[in-house]
């Protein structure tokens, strides 16, 4: 009999021992797991998105607005998972228990952080959801901010648009403390500033029960709205200039030539960004990115063409600061030079005793072709560079090409050959390797005429003590004197190139240019749009202290006189009729 109790003592002490052992593992050893458990099933911790900053233009118009949208969200962990109450909350939302099933599967959220199962719902599903939230633990509908966009396409690939974060973004370190629904900047403006418009999130913890309910509001942590963000875009002007461009491709820049803020930066074709405002469909997205046309590419900044006979400019002043001409100096145009083989001038009768006004007016190539006989591809290039050619502008927009000025080194090392005299026949009036954006051009005619200060294209508005030159040409003033009254005959002469820029309202200047896309007769009748030349046009107005430079771009467009020059005319008298 005592042996049985002692043996029962025994069991009792060691059972007590185990529950011990499992109370210690438990309390001490794993407590503070246990512990965290506990409370993340007891505190969520739920992301208030920020309030984004408005984008408004030069005159404090808005461009865009917030608007909300809403998504349908669950808490996995609160979820039963059994078919019929997937089935039952599939039927709710309008979708099928596999699509339930995969979302949740797929999901990479952290535990307890609701996963999406439908994004940019409409009131009448947000009302049928909240009525029904009850039967679903962990069902919820979340408020995600996103932009509408005021102006439609205008502006576009200015002002961008906005999208979900991507993979590759949850993963980036700049957006570790973004909420992974929140839309953010994915092009233009509301890229480049997307930290500062998006603001900081803030966070609301909040108490639930057993089956995720809300019991209380524990902290919350206000939201720091955005900045917003004034551009020196004048819309106005914006929508002017493209409507200058509609049906067409090309791009027109106009901006301040003694401050570089750009006042229009317009492409065509372009595409609405309110495509994007709740999230782009894949049909739209695809025929977006499959468009002939490219509406995604800003031609403004990402074009890069031969600069034809615009480019006449740089070499008008290099010629006058070498010394190899003067505003007397004259040249006879027959149509053409032979200089190793024929050079032709665009007009096949030639332009006949020539001066520099004239060669410049009239756009007389032969004249050119003799100042590049003695004018080297090194001290031509010194000068394109010097006014901006070659190198990107600074413009605070992505993806921005420099163009490029060609040199006697360049060639001998990438193609291993030397430069000859005849490729700076070519070069002079702005063919062979040379090539610009419509941006750079638009900075280079205001500095021309400006004297030769190079200022940044820019489109965040600075306070006017901020704007200094990145540069200075240094040109006699004689010489600046005589081209800019030269551009003037451009476009006031009876046989001006750009006569059809003439305007009742303000005195303009300016320089066409035309770009040979292929050489000769294509068909020996109608040239197929295809196979046209490209167009440009600079321009500045007034004469005396020029206000407005103007870039004009059309692809194959044909002729600068008659495809680009009626648009910059179009664009200034817009400028001046505002006051």
């Amino acid at each position: 009999m005592e042996r049985r109790i002692t043996i029962a003592v025994y069991i009792v002490i060691f059972a007590f021992l185990v529950f011990f052992l499992r109370l210690w593992d438990l309390q001490i050893i794993k407590g503070n797991e246990y512990r965290k458990i506990d409370e993340r099933n007891r505190l969520r911790v739920i992301d208030i998105p920020a309030p984004r900053g408005i984008i408004y233009d030069t005159k404090k118009r808005a461009l865009v607005k917030n608007i909300p949208t809403f998504d349908i969200a669950v808490v996995r962990e609160d979820l039963p998972e059994d078919e019929a109450t997937l089935s039952s909350l599939g039927r709710l939302i309008g979708l099928s228990a596999d699509d339930i099933r995969k979302r949740l599967s797929r999901a990479t959220a952290k535990p307890f952080q609701p996963v999406r199962l439908k994004q940019n719902v409409s009131f009448e599903e947000v009302a049928r959801v909240e009525a029904r939230k009850i039967d679903f633990p962990g069902l919820q509908v979340n408020v995600v901010g996103a932009r509408q966009y005021i102006y439609g396409d205008s502006a576009s690939h200015v002002v961008g648009y906005l999208g979900r974060l991507s993979i590759e973004q949850l993963n980036a370190p700049e957006y570790r403390n973004v909420p992974r629904e929140s839309f953010i900047g994915q092009f233009g403006i509301e890229k480049v500033y997307d930290a500062a418009l998006r603001g900081i999130a803030g966070k609301k913890i909040i108490e639930v029960d057993a089956v995720g309910s809300i019991i209380r509001v524990v902290r919350i942590q206000r939201p720091v709205k955005g900045r917003d963000i004034n551009l020196t875009i004048d819309i106005d002007l914006q929508v002017e200039a493209e409507k200058s461009l509609e049906g067409k491709a090309g791009a027109v820049v106009a901006l301040k030539p003694d401050t570089g803020e750009i006042l229009a930066l317009a492409s065509a074709p372009s595409f609405d960004p309110n495509l994007f405002l709740r999230g782009i469909s894949y049909k739209d997205w695809r025929r977006l990115v499959s468009d002939p046309r490219k509406p995604f590419l800003n031609r403004a900044i990402q074009s890069q063409y031969a600069p034809g006979s615009t480019f006449k400019i740089i070499t008008a002043i290099a010629a006058l600061e070498q010394g190899i001409v003067t505003g007397n100096t004259t040249y006879t145009c027959r149509g053409s030079i032979y200089f190793g083989r024929v050079f032709r001038c665009w007009k096949a009768g030639g332009h006949g005793r020539v001066r520099l006004y004239k060669a410049l007016v009239e756009s007389c190539d032969v004249y050119f072709y003799e100042i590049a006989k003695k004018l080297g591809i090194d001290t031509l290039a010194q000068y394109a560079f010097g006014f901006g050619l070659g190198r990107r502008t600074g413009i605070e927009l992505n993806g921005e090409v420099p163009g490029f000025v060609p040199t006697s080194a360049w060639k001998l090392e990438k193609r291993h050959e030397k430069w000859y005299k005849g490729e700076t026949l070519n070069t002079v009036i702005g063919q062979g390797y040379l090539s610009a954006t419509p941006i750079q051009m638009a900075k280079l005619i205001a500095a021309v005429v400006n004297g030769g200060r190079l200022f940044k294209p820019h489109l965040l508005k600075y306070a006017d003590t901020d704007i200094r030159p990145e540069s200075i040409v240094k040109i006699k003033p004689e010489n600046i004197r005589l081209v800019k009254k030269a551009l003037m005959g451009v476009v006031a002469d009876r046989d001006g190139t750009g006569r059809l820029a003439r305007s009742e309202i303000v005195g303009i200047g300016g320089k066409t240019g035309t770009t040979q896309v292929v050489a000769g007769d294509v068909t020996g009748g109608e040239t197929p749009d295809k196979y046209k030349d490209h167009a440009w046009f600079v321009a500045f107005a007034p004469g005396e202290n020029p206000r407005i430079a103007v870039a004009v771009f059309v692809e194959h467009g044909g002729h600068g006189s008659t495809s680009a020059a009626p648009i910059a005319k179009r664009i200034i008298e817009a400028y001046y009729r505002q006051g």
